[in-house]
């Protein structure tokens, strides 16, 4: 077996290497090109890039990146392609988001695009070319079990560890890709590679924005995109009494506390759900976030053995930076699943997405709903 798993010789082995013009991809053509294997280099053009996009040093897949991957494909020596998926993006992540806000949530397009363009789209692509498996630089390792499938495991390095954002990975899509950065235990080690390979990327700095929406300024995307995003509205307590006025539910996220301008209460106020049919932002004390039970659709389980009515006992992730908590996951109609808390957790905002854990092992997750939207009827804690 080669170190991708293929009983064959590295340069008999197709590699497709998704290039996003950062180190970690590059690092991953370079350790793969350096072992012999036949790689090939594909960078996704997402979106119109604009006249200033090279001074967006920190978004992902920003103005210079195309043109850094094309430099560390052409050191390299490997074939590299840039294919036009902005119609696409724009349809399957962007306007998402901008919907997904609409509804009251609070969207992850990372999630979404490696959901959809990444690991749908590019994989066709990559079947097309006849690789044999596509690699990227996601910091999660891909291991196999004792029956011999693939199993996704969290990066060695807990503070790099991008599980969360791949929930969504698809057995079939788990076959078929690799991760060879996931061992690793620093991006100071990728930094290291990429500079023993002598790439010019190697220093360049990491990733922190949103792709398309490099200023940060979230609100005034979606308001370009859906106009009646920006229209104001009432903040009210939990018995519907009115507190104020709000500018938008663009604005305001489960669990935001400054902004409300609500002054003279005797605790402060967090906001506790967000009711777009009435473009009402509902707020309450801090204990009005705590809540023990939480529902997911669309649910993703990765794990062979399906869920029964007996449930599960799980480690869950609710957003992408807490420490997971333990939870019985229960099935519910048409995809839905419950998830039972063991400790009630704070902030649990619709549109972030429940992920489960069995110690290192992802088993998968489902998209956090408003309580309303799903089929069971019974009450939140």
């Amino acid at each position: 077996m080669n170190s991708l798993g293929f009983d064959k010789a590295p340069e008999d082995t197709r590699v497709v290497v998704a290039m996003s013009g950062g180190v970690d991809s590059s690092a991953v053509a370079a350790l793969l090109k350096s072992e012999g294997y036949d790689v090939v280099g594909i960078t996704l053009q997402l979106y119109d890039m604009g006249a200033n996009a090279p001074t967006r040093a920190k978004s992902c897949c920003a103005g210079r990146d195309i043109y850094d991957a094309r430099k560390v494909a052409e050191d390299i020596d490997i074939p590299y392609y840039v294919l036009d998926y902005e119609s696409r993006f724009r349809e399957e992540v962007i306007d998402d988001f901008a919907d997904s806000y609409m509804r009251g949530e609070t969207p992850i397009p990372c999630v979404k695009c490696n959901q959809t363009v990444k690991f749908r789209d590019l994989l066709e692509t990559s079947y097309d070319l006849g690789a044999d498996c596509m690699a990227t630089g996601h910091y999660v390792q891909r291991k196999l079990g004792a029956d011999g499938r693939a199993q996704l495991h969290r990066a060695a390095d807990p503070n790099r560890d991008q599980s969360y954002f791949l929930f969504t990975t698809t057995q079939e899509q788990l076959d078929f890709l690799r991760f060879p950065l996931g061992h690793l235990m620093s991006k100071a080690e990728t930094r290291a590679l990429a500079a023993k390979f002598g790439l010019e990327v190697a220093d360049k700095p990491d990733s922190q924005d949103i792709c398309f929406v490099p200023d940060g300024k979230y609100a005034r995307l979606v308001e370009r995109l859906r106009p009646e995003a920006g229209e104001p509205g009432q903040i009210v307590d939990l018995d519907g009494n009115v507190m104020g006025d709000h500018r938008g539910l663009i604005h305001y996220t489960v669990g935001q506390r400054r902004g409300l301008n609500i002054g003279g209460t005797a605790e402060p106020l967090y906001v506790v759900k967000l009711v777009p049919e009435k473009r009402q932002v509902v707020v309450g004390p801090k204990a009005a976030l705590a809540k023990k039970m939480v529902y997911v659709k669309e649910l993703n389980w990765l794990d062979g053995d399906q869920i029964d009515e007996n449930g599960v006992e799980v480690e869950v992730k609710l957003r992408s930076a807490m420490q997971p908590t333990t939870a019985t996951v229960f099935p519910e109609a048409r995809g839905e699943a419950r998830i039972e808390l063991h400790d009630a957790q704070f902030g649990i905002a619709p549109g972030q997405a429940g992920v489960f854990y069995q110690g290192e092992r992802v088993l998968g997750g489902g998209w956090i709903t408003r309580e309303e939207l799903i089929s069971n009827t019974a009450t939140a804690a």
